[in-house]
C-alpha cells in the first residue's frame, strides 16, 4: 500500500510541478502562488472534513509547522523554476527532498529488507542522476553580483527548497495519523502565512509581486497546480503513516521524473544521456521496492 500511495503523489507532484512551472513562467513566483496555495487549502479542507477525523491541537501544530517549511519550500522552488530548467530544477530539489527524511528514519532505527534497501539506494542514485546538469559558460561576473546571481540561481534555489521540502516530509510524519486528514489542514494554513509574510515583506520594501496572472489557462493551471500539489499532500500523508518514513519520501521523490518528461514534451528540454540512464535506474528501483 505505501508504494502505490507514495508513487500516486509523485505522479500528482510531478504534474503539479510543471503547471506551476509553466505558470511561473508566465508570471513570478508568489503571483502563481497566490492561486494554488488557497485552492489547495480549498481541497484539502473538504477532504478532512468528508473523511472526519478530530481537530487536535497537537496534530494541527505539527502539521503548521510543515506547512511554514513547506511553504518556503514552495517559494524558493518556483523561484528556481523561473530561473533555470525544469529538468534541472525538479531533480535537484528532490534529491535534497529525499536525503533528509532518509537520514531522520534511519536515525529512528527504520531498518529495511535487502531488496527494498538496495532499491531505495537506487532511486537516490536515479534522483542524483536526473539531476546532473551540463556545464555552460555564463557572462563573467564579479564580487558581490555574482554571489548574489550564485545564491539566487536555479540549481541553489532548488537545493533550498528540497532542503524545506525534506523536513516537510519528517514533520507530517511526526503529525500523526489519528486525527484524520486535518494535520494536512494545518500545513495547508502554514503555506498560506507563508505567502502572506512574503507578500507583507515586498509591500514594506515598496516592491511589487510582479505581473498579475492574466489570461483564462494561465489561472486554470495555477488552479489545477494548487489541486494536485494539495492532493499530493495527502496521498503522501496517507502513505508515510501506512509505512515507513524512508520508504515513503524516496519513493514520492520521484516525481522530477514526471515533471522532466513534460517539460521534454511540452518545451522540448532535451534530456542528456546521464538522465535517460537515471530514469532506467528509477524504473529498476520501484521495480525492487514494489517486490520486496
Amino acid at each position: 500500500m505505501v508504494t502505490v500511495l507514495a508513487l500516486a503523489a509523485a505522479l500528482a507532484y510531478g504534474v503539479a510541478d510543471f503547471l506551476g512551472g509553466t505558470v511561473t513562467r508566465g508570471s513570478t513566483a508568489i503571483r502563481a502562488l497566490t492561486w494554488c496555495v488557497p485552492i489547495g487549502l480549498a481541497v484539502v479542507l473538504v477532504a478532512a472534513l468528508l473523511t472526519g477525523g478530530d481537530v487536535s491541537p497537537g496534530p494541527m501544530a505539527w502539521g503548521f509547522v510543515a506547512g511554514l517549511c513547506g511553504g518556503g519550500g514552495l517559494i524558493a522552488f518556483y523561484r528556481a523554476l523561473a530561473r533555470g530548467p525544469m529538468s534541472v530544477v525538479a531533480p535537484v530539489s528532490a534529491l535534497a527532498a529525499a536525503v533528509i527524511p532518509v537520514a531522520v528514519g534511519v536515525a529512528q532505527g527504520e531498518r529495511l529488507d535487502a531488496s527494498v534497501l538496495l532499491g531505495v539506494l537506487l532511486c537516490l542514485v536515479a534522483i542524483g542522476l536526473v539531476s546532473m546538469e551540463a556545464g555552460g559558460v555564463g557572462e563573467p561576473a564579479a564580487g558581490a553580483a555574482k554571489r548574489r546571481r550564485l545564491l539566487d540561481s536555479g540549481p541553489v534555489m532548488a537545493g533550498l527548497s528540497g532542503s524545506c521540502f525534506g523536513v516537510f516530509f519528517v514533520l507530517l510524519k511526526e503529525a500523526g495519523d489519528g486525527t484524520g486528514l486535518w494535520p494536512i489542514v494545518g500545513a495547508r494554513l502554514g503555506n498560506l502565512a507563508i505567502v502572506a509574510v512574503a507578500l507583507l515583506f515586498l509591500a514594506a520594501r515598496g516592491g511589487n509581486a510582479g505581473p498579475k496572472l492574466s489570461g483564462r489557462t494561465l489561472i486554470v493551471l495555477a488552479l489545477l497546480s494548487g489541486s494536485l500539489d494539495a492532493g499530493a499532500n495527502v496521498l503522501y500523508f496517507l502513505a508515510v503513516h501506512n509505512g515507513m518514513l524512508s520508504l515513503a519520501a524516496v519513493l514520492t521523490s520521484l516525481y522530477p521524473a514526471i515533471t522532466v518528461l513534460l517539460a521534454r514534451v511540452a518545451y522540448s528540454e532535451r534530456l542528456r544521456a546521464v538522465q535517460r540512464v537515471g530514469m532506467a535506474v528509477a524504473v529498476a528501483g520501484v521495480a525492487l521496492v514494489t517486490v520486496g
